[in-house]
């Protein structure tokens, strides 16, 4: 059992589906966290909410990397369609990452900011939290298109049209 689970951690195609749900899941709940933290005004639960956002935002980057990884693996196991919802994954987690990245980077300056100038901590913290909002729109497009590669009964649109290259 435990030959299994080294061999399968060495996949990068299981790491990506291991780790896929923490920028969407973790933002979400830091996003709830925020909120709260705002409401309450409690710098110490910003600093918590905002490090819950910073690490669900950086874990972008080596979703979309194990994604890159493991295509190959992924598209022998798919059909016809599967492969356009593979293609239109990897492009959708292509484009979200820089918002993923930019998200991080805000969430730094909301925590550190504020240490000069405390008057600007609301104020990062909302920014921080109207990006994360947007992170987590982007990220369930992500996840919607990969639930559809393998998936055949969440397919209740027709796939992507395959773009072509000019």
């Amino acid at each position: 059992m435990m030959d299994a689970l080294i061999r399968d951690l060495r996949q990068p195609e299981y790491l990506h589906v291991l780790l896929n749900p923490l920028p969407v899941y973790g933002l979400g709940v830091g996003i709830i966290a925020l909120v709260v933290a705002l409401i309450l005004r409690s710098r110490p639960a910003q600093i918590v909410a905002l490090t819950v956002i910073l690490i669900s935002a950086a874990s972008a980057g080596p979703v979309v990397y194990l994604g890159h990884q493991g295509y190959d693996r992924v598209l022998s196991m798919t059909d016809d369609a599967g492969r356009a919802w593979l293609d239109e994954h990897q492009d959708r987690g292509d484009d979200a990452r820089w918002f993923f990245y930019a998200l991080g980077l805000v969430a730094v300056v909301a925590m550190v900011l504020p240490r000069k100038w405390p008057r600007a901590a609301a104020p990062l913290a909302l920014v921080t939290l109207l990006l994360s909002i947007v992170c987590l729109g982007l990220g369930a497009s992500v996840a919607q298109a990969g639930g559809k590669i393998r998936h055949r009964k969440f397919r209740n649109v027709p796939p992507p049209a395959e773009k072509t290259s000019t």
